[in-house]
Order: C-alpha cells, then sequence, then structure tokens
C-alpha cells in the first residue's frame, strides 16, 4: 500500500511539473500539455480510488480492539 501512494504521488507531481514546465516555456509543444493534463489526472484518480478503498480501515481496527 506505501507503494501505491508513493507512485500516486509521483504521478502527481510528475504531470504538475509538466504543466509548470508547458506553462513557463514561451514554445512549449502541445503534446507536452496534454501529457502532463493525462499524468495529473491518472494520479489524481488512482490516489481517489485508493482512499475510497482504504478510507474505513481505522473502522476494521476499532472493532478488532474491542474484541
Amino acid at each position: 500500500m506505501k507503494n501505491a501512494q508513493l507512485i500516486n504521488t509521483i504521478l502527481i507531481v510528475l504531470g504538475g511539473g509538466l504543466l509548470l514546465y508547458a506553462i513557463a516555456a514561451e514554445e512549449a509543444n502541445q503534446y507536452i500539455k496534454i501529457a502532463g493534463l493525462i499524468i495529473i489526472m491518472l494520479g489524481l484518480f488512482r490516489a481517489t480510488n485508493f482512499w475510497v478503498v482504504t478510507k474505513d480501515d481505522h473502522k476494521n481496527d476499532n472493532e478488532e480492539d474491542k474484541q
């Protein structure tokens, strides 16, 4: 699970970096902008799916402690 969070973070940072480069560069290729947007969206998609799957993990831990 730690690796999944690391991959999501790397994708988000990488996509953001590409978008910042594309904005800062005067003649940036359109494909760099598109790739940056797709990478950041993929990272955010993966991160939200991970959060949805693990959002109730703390409830399971509390139930085990009570027993």
